[in-house]
């Protein structure tokens, strides 16, 4: 790609290089064509300037992830990307959407662990660093979502790592999919267990490779309609036949003849096999063993794989009976015989071979020889008999070797598919294609030809792919791409595959000519061919010839070409071999139709392998391909050398570079406008105001003269050769600055010299001065002293004379000094005083002017922050609105939901008290019949009595006394009305009872109808007691304090909802025996006109919960309908003391002491009424099933999940603290449970015996009870059921509380761990954003961190408001921060663009702000887990860490990174790259030290993963809940009952505790 245009002086280049293929250097001269080169290793070379490709200064020392970045795609570039990577262990590298796979000959666990698994499952291809698992992820959720077979297709030449890339691709798949639970194995296990077997009989040694596939593999697993493996088949595709009869040296055959050469000494026997050299399908080849290969030790690994995969010892013995069968046929040789033209046995040896062989095959002897040596020919007239000569009885016997070695590999392969299992109801599936690559070797053959025919229709559709995502690419970038060409080999296919006229049909028509020598074949070829552009005849050659492949020219030696196409189907071979009298062998050729039986029939191994490959193609053409290749870094097969030859031809041979001509031409240069103006903007000095990134893009283009680059919608694509000009006007300008800043530089250093001259200068002509002076200064001085002695002579003389004159003025002095001293004391003293004064006058204007700056500073701050507090006053009241909208929706909900429930309770007790008044009504009316019968009595017996008085009153009384009787007729009319009265009374009555008998009836047809329901919910019970007996059975084998019988009490519990309904069902059958048997007692009652017999009282109730039967006899007749009344009653009353405590425990939501108060209570009337004490009781049941449906409807409600938490806990350490269970009294509960105490059991028990019968306690057992002393009590199995239980609910609401804050906080987590583009440096000028808008992309960074911060604080408050016990806040905070130090911390090392310095800034303050919030938190809860956060703090400190490169490993293992381990350090190490500052990170000695001790730990541990691990474990332990509880029990005395339980006289034991 470099032309003249795009290579100046100083440019860095690629030219090609003897040893190395590609080598760097710098340009220092061109002369025309010619360019001299300085290169990295010194040498100076001289190249033309055609031959060179530029090379990008600026790409990352670590390389790139995808080679579609690179600013030039060409060979050397993307040949020094492989090599940087693998340097740094990255083996995987993306080529747009091709993966390209680097054998690194060393372990790397870390790459395929389930962890990594799990950061790669649903993640966007790309997203994550390079890996296979990136690839099989996307082929699974593109056959999910678009219903559409996948296949990936795995290629690469022998020893490249083929077979373990599908190994990890089919582990990532049973990842995805789900178990097969065929036989215990998973899907992927059954294929990988068949692979020593495929080996052994289609692998062999090669000269690149000691186990090189000689067969193409493809591995289907197969998918249900739901994404869950349901099967898999192995298809093989084009068997190297030929090679069982041919073998080039220093090649070997199958790795399965060597085996059984090497096989026990029984075994050897058995088969009469010997030394292999003995057996000439072996020793064509001087090479028989192979290097650290034991073939002995293999031959019984395969056999113990051959069991794995079902293949049974019997056939196992079939198989290398054929195996040695073939070896003695090999022997078998042939000499003229007496006839023309024919053949017969050579020797005794040939004759023992043949007998060997046909007791193998356990076929005739004498048919076996004749079908080797003659040939039945079949014509109208009758069959004839040819014999054949010794070269053809050769090629038969060849024949029938390849036909018997293929048959038997068809059917391992078949057997393999049966045992794994297939679904051929599949809804789609996922192909793994593993095959042969392409070869070029020094003597190329007849199977150099097919593979290399094989490769090219591969790479045909590699082609196609890899440009019809192009072609997808540039669509959806909406740009013009109808003008590019694709590059295609449609030619080499049809020179070597086409009919006719291609080179596979003119050896086929060679072969059907016994005359027809490799010479007149070549002969043949040399004319067809003559003009063909991808055929060439190599100088003095004969029989070679020359192919122009994909990958390169191969020569190819035609010597042997038509022995090995040759492969008659013989009838014969297959008469007699259906004939064996080994079922395996019979099989193994069924009987063919009587047309194909007939004659021999020739058949051409070039035109099956056509077939064959076309059969592959068409299942690839039905797929979504995905394209794997894997390269060999070199030819030694150790870790860590790079050959770049070697790679390079692997890199034309997989079609790498083939797929880099094609985006070449196209548009091979893909850049983001971010990405281009990042580069280039520096191009354009001027950019337009107002322009967006696009126009900048264009008008950087249009100013730089390129044409035919094209403008997407978020890409720049530019031709090929466009971005090296692009550069290199890049380089000018750069070079322009440079020179501009070194003419700056050399000023500066030119100033700076000449200043330290002039300095020095002066410095010289100071001392010299200084000098100078000194000698000036002495004359000065002697000159000075002849001064000073004349002027004391001439001193001397004058003192004397003033001497004289000074007595005389001495007293003229006195006086006039004395008055001058007066007059300077007093102008001193005036003077002091004016100081004095001036400075408090001074002092006072100071303090006035201090006290006036003090008033006007507090003003100023008064009124400043009067405005900051006006501003936070806003804020306040716009978030108090918005919590009042919230806290008076809720209040609303709240009331709705309050308003409900009072509603359902009023229409429960109206039912209840309907209910009891028709019962007493009844009752009322049976006793007022009773009164006006035995008043009806009474008026009778007076009427008959005031009759007889009548009539003796009348025989007594005088005559004139007949008038009287009209007084005592008027008193007889009024008792007979009265009397009247009440027969009409009587009869009202009488038609009441009939009613009521009516009613009676009636209710015992209903009661007939409900016993035939109960008797089929007793069948249905009884089917399912033997499942419940059973896990009662598992449940009683667990220790009374056992972890896993909380969680299998948890189990238990989710189940009981099925059991409520059962038991309400048992609870109505009861009510309904009960009713019916009391209807009967009371129809008999009725209709008896006999004193009633006695009848049995009710079950009187005792305080321990169990009821005693007492039957005693009255003499008044007992109502049953009152019975029945009491009995319903006291049912009722149990049901609602059950009721008003359930809805106390959900309703009251005070807390005391921080602890809940319903939890309280609730657990005072459990002791009151020994449920704790009981064998048999649903109280408990009640709880949890209360507590169970509150959890379930608040999945995401945290504010009720963390009430519940404490409730639980709350009710838990009650029962930790005050019950003590006996493991007597628990094996004793459990064993009678076992037996007929399951709760189908008592249904059933229940539905046979009588009402009175079912006296089962539900937990209430009357008030008269206990005092409420703290004592220890002996609980029984429900009560350490109920136990395990609460301890199963405190873990799940703990799990449910932890996982919601994660799901609330992991998008934010996302959106953390990299840095938005707007934070980054961006060098574009023209293009700049104002102050305001940098503000608010800042602002907009941490609102993330801020959202998360807000979770978090909102938890704490929840759990501080709902009074949750410290001890399981903290684990929960510590949890919490363990999982974002994990995702953090596993997002930095799976994605590179996470690991530079901008991004580490960002991170930095994010965790800044998170650590200000723990520090400022009151809660212990949330300053403790700060600690979590390690690996991340660290991470990123070695992040933003300046001058990496002077940083040694023990100063970044001990001071910078103590806590990450030495592949943690050296992934993030080689993954850094600063974005900021540009500068290097690691030294190359760190990172060499480093990837030494990676290597050392991952050969001594078997976890090396770098990655973290999610903690998802239960923190603490049912004894730390206990023990987070200080103090006591909770006394009641100062709190009082919840109005629910006060309106009941039932609770008032609870007002005694009160009052005490």
């Amino acid at each position: 790609m470099g032309t003249p245009v795009n290579i100046t002086l100083g440019s860095h280049v690629w030219a090609e290089h003897p040893e190395d293929a590609w080598i760097e250097g710098q340009v220092t001269e061109i002369k025309g064509i010619d360019v001299t080169i300085v290169t990295t290793n010194g040498n100076t070379i001289v190249a033309n300037i055609s031959s060179i490709h530029p090379k990008d200064t600026e790409a990352p020392p670590a390389g790139v992830d995808d080679m579609t970045k690179l600013a030039y795609l060409h060979e050397p570039g993307v040949l020094h990307n492989l090599a940087c990577r693998f340097a740094l262990n990255e083996i995987y590298t993306y080529t747009g959407n091709i993966l390209i796979a680097v054998n690194p000959f060393q372990r790397l666990p870390h790459l395929y662990s389930v962890h990594m698994m799990e950061q790669y499952k649903g993640a966007a291809f790309g997203e994550l660093s390079p890996h296979l698992f990136a690839v099989a992820d996307t082929s699974y959720r593109a056959m999910i979502n678009e219903n559409r077979s996948q296949s990936i297709l795995v290629s690469g030449e022998s020893g490249a790592g083929k077979t373990e890339t599908t190994k990890m691709l089919m582990r990532y798949l049973a990842f995805m999919g789900g178990k097969s639970d065929t036989e215990g194995r998973s899907v992927e296990q059954q294929v990988l267990e068949s692979n020593p077997v495929l080996e052994a009989f289609g692998n062999a040694k090669t000269v690149k490779n000691n186990n090189s596939s000689r067969f193409g593999k493809f591995v289907e697993i197969q998918f249900d309609k739901h994404g869950k493996i349901s099967g898999a088949a192995i298809r093989t595709y084009l068997l190297e036949r030929s090679r069982v009869c041919q073998v080039s040296d220093p090649e070997r055959n199958y790795h399965c003849f060597y085996m059984l050469c090497s096989a026990p000494p029984e075994d050897v026997k058995k088969f009469k096999l010997g030394d292999p050299r003995a057996f000439h399908y072996l020793n064509q080849t001087n090479c028989y063993d192979v290097a650290n290969v034991d073939d002995a030790r293999e031959y019984l690994e395969t056999r113990n794989a051959m069991d794995i995969v079902g293949i049974g010892p019997q056939e196992q013995d079939a198989i290398f009976r054929v195996v040695a069968a073939i070896l003695h046929l090999g022997n078998v040789e042939f000499v003229k015989g007496e006839e023309v033209d024919s053949s017969k046995l050579k020797d005794d040896k040939s004759k023992y071979h043949l007998q060997t062989a046909a007791e193998l095959l356990m076929c005739d002897e004498k048919m076996l020889e004749d079908s080797l040596c003659k040939r039945v020919i079949v014509t109208p007239d009758g069959n004839i008999t040819k014999p054949l000569d010794p070269g053809s009885a050769a090629l038969s016997r060849d024949a029938l070797a390849k036909t018997v070695y293929s048959r038997l590999f068809d059917w391992i392969v078949d057997k393999i598919n049966s045992s794994i299992g297939q679904d051929p109801n599949a809804a789609s599936l996922i192909g793994v294609l593993d095959i042969y690559g392409f070869e070029s070797f020094k003597i190329n053959s007849f199977e150099q030809l097919c593979i290399n025919l094989t490769n090219e229709k591969l790479q045909q559709h590699f082609n196609q792919h890899v440009f019809k995502m192009e072609q997808e690419d540039y669509t959806r970038e909406e740009i013009d791409w109808s003008y590019v060409e694709f590059v295609d080999n449609q030619d080499v296919l049809d020179l070597i595959e086409k009919k006719p006229g291609g080179i596979i049909a003119l050896l086929d028509e060679a072969c059907m000519f016994p005359k027809s020598t490799h010479e007149t074949f070549a002969q043949k070829m040399y004319q067809t061919y003559k003009g063909h552009k991808r055929f060439s005849k190599p100088k003095l050659a004969r029989t070679d010839f020359t192919i122009n492949h994909y990958a390169g020219d191969v020569t190819y030696q035609a010597d042997q070409f038509l022995d090995k196409n040759k492969d008659y189907v013989v009838a014969e071979h297959q008469a007699l071999l259906n004939a064996s009298k080994c079922f395996f062998v019979a099989n193994l050729f069924p009987p063919l139709p009587e047309e194909a039986s007939k004659q021999s029939k020739f058949s051409s191994i070039g035109t099956r392998f056509k077939q064959q490959l076309q059969s592959l193609m068409e299942t690839l053409n039905t797929t979504e391909p995905h394209y794997i290749r894997c390269v060999k870094p070199n030819t030694v097969l150790k870790p860590g050398i790079f050959e770049n030859y070697n790679v390079l031809n692997q890199l034309r041979c997989g079609g790498v570079l083939e797929a880099i001509r094609i985006s070449c031409a196209g548009y091979p240069t893909k850049r983001t406008f971010d990405e281009f103006l990042d580069r280039f903007a520096m191009l354009a000095a001027y950019v337009p105001d107002g322009s967006d990134e696009k126009s900048a893009c264009a008008v950087i283009c249009d100013k730089m003269g390129l044409k035919g680059y094209q403008i997407g919608k978020t890409k720049i694509f530019l031709r090929a050769g466009q971005m090296a000009e692009l550069d290199a006007r890049r380089a000018e300008i750069l070079a322009g600055a440079t020179k501009r800043i070194q003419r700056q530089i050399r000023t500066y250093l030119t100033r700076k010299q000449f200043l330290a001259q002039k300095r020095a200068a002066i410095h010289m002509q100071k001392l010299w001065r200084a000098q100078l002076a000194r000698k000036l200064y002495e004359n000065m001085r002697r000159e000075a002293a002849s001064i000073c002695i004349q002027k004391n002579i001439r001193a001397h003389r004058a003192r004397t004379c003033y001497t004289k004159l000074q007595a005389s003025a001495t007293v003229i002095q006195t006086g006039l000094r004395a008055m001058a001293a007066r007059n300077e004391h007093r102008h001193r003293r005036r003077t002091k005083a004016a100081i004095i004064i001036q400075r408090e006058w001074r002092r006072h204007e100071a303090l006035v002017a201090y006290k006036q700056h003090k008033k006007a500073t507090l003003a100023l701050q008064c009124l400043w922050r009067a405005r900051v507090a006006r501003k936070e006053l806003r804020k306040l009241r716009m978030a108090a609105r918005e919590t009042g909208a919230l806290k008076e929706a809720k209040d609303k909900l709240e009331k709705r939901v309050e308003e409900l429930t009072w509603r359902l309770d009023f229409e429960k007790h109206l039912r209840v008290d309907l209910e009891e008044a028709k019962a007493q009504e009844i009752a009322n009316l049976q006793h007022a019949l009773t009164e006006m019968q035995e008043k009806l009595d009474e008026s009778q017996a007076a009427i008959i009595r005031e009759k007889e008085a009548a009539k003796l009153a009348i025989e007594q009384a005088l005559p004139v006394i007949k008038e009287v009787p009209v007084f005592d007729n008027t008193q007889l009319e009024l008792l007979k009305s009265q009397n009247g009265e009440l027969e009409v009374e009587v009869e009202q009555l009488k038609r009441k009872v009939e009613e009521f008998e009516a009613q009676c009836s009636a209710l015992e047809k209903e009661s007939k109808a409900s016993l035939t329901e109960a008797e089929d919910a007793k069948a249905k019970a009884m089917q399912l007691q033997e499942t419940i007996e059973r896990l009662d059975s598992n449940l009683s084998n667990l220790e009374s304090e056992n972890q896993v019988l909380r969680q299998q009490a948890l189990v238990d519990s989710m189940d009981t909802e099925a059991s409520e309904e059962l038991r309400s069902l048992r609870e109505r059958i009861a009510i309904l025996v009960l009713e019916n048997e009391s209807l009967r007692s009371q129809v008999a009652t009725v209709e008896k006109t006999t004193p009633p017999e006695s009848v049995p009282s009710p079950a009187k109730i005792q305080e321990n919960g169990h009821r005693k039967e007492e039957t005693q006899t009255t003499k008044e007749p007992r109502n049953p309908i009152t019975m029945l009344t009491k009995q319903r009653s006291l049912t009722d009353r149990q049901q609602e003391n059950h009721d008003v405590l359930m809805k106390c425990l959900t309703e009251e939501r005070r807390f005391n002491s921080d602890r809940s108060v319903a939890a309280c209570f609730v657990y005072k009337v459990l002791l009151q009424w020994r449920s704790f004490e009981a064998e048999k009781t649903n109280i408990f049941d009640r709880i949890v099933h209360t507590i169970r449906g509150s959890v379930e409807k608040s999945q995401n409600d945290t504010r009720e999940l963390a009430y519940w938490l404490t409730t639980t806990s709350t009710l838990l350490y009650f029962l930790q603290s005050t019950l003590k269970f006996s493991n007597t009294n628990n094996t004793k509960s459990r064993r009678n449970r076992s037996s007929h105490a399951t709760l189908f059991g008592r249904l059933a028990q229940g539905l046979q015996s009588s009402s009175l019968g079912m006296e089962i306690s539900n937990g209430y057992s009357g008030m008269d009870g206990i005092s409420n002393e703290k004592l220890m009590v002996e609980a029984k199995y429900p009560a350490l059921l109920f136990k395990q239980h609460l301890a199963a609910y405190i873990e799940k609401i703990y799990g449910t509380i932890r996982d919601n804050l994660k799901k609330e906080i992991s998008p934010f987590l996302t959106l953390c761990i990299h840095a938005p583009r707007s934070t980054r440096v961006r060098t574009l000028r023209g293009i700049s954003k104002s102050i305001h808008s940098t503000i608010a992309n800042q602002q907009a960074s941490y609102v993330h961190w801020q959202n998360i911060i807000n979770k978090l604080e909102h938890i704490l408050n929840l759990m501080a408001e709902n009074y949750v016990p410290s001890m399981i806040t903290r684990k929960l905070f510590h949890q919490v921060f363990s999982y974002i130090n994990v995702q953090l911390f596993n997002s930095l090392l799976l994605r590179r663009e996470c690991c530079s310095f901008s991004n580490g800034e960002y991170l930095k303050m994010g965790l800044h702000e998170l650590e200000q919030w723990c520090l400022k938190a009151e809660d212990e809860a949330a300053r403790s887990p700060w600690d979590e956060l390690q690996h991340i703090r660290q991470a990123v400190r070695f992040l933003v860490l300046h001058q990496k490169t002077q940083k040694s490993l023990d100063d970044i293992i001990k001071e910078v990174c103590p806590m990450l381990s030495i592949p943690q350090i050296y992934r993030i190490g080689t993954m850094f790259w600063d974005d900021k500052y540009g500068t290097q990170g690691l030294s190359p000695e760190v990172i060499r030290q480093m990837r030494k001790l990676t290597a050392e730990d991952s050969a001594n541990t078997t976890n090396t993963s770098f990655l973290l691990d999610v903690d998802s474990s239960i923190p603490f332990t049912v004894e730390q809940v206990s023990q987070s509880f200080h103090g006591g029990a909770v006394s009641l005395s100062d709190v009082d009952p919840p109005p629910l339980l006060r309106q009941r006289s039932d609770f008032h034991f609870l007002f005694q505790t009160l009052a005490e």
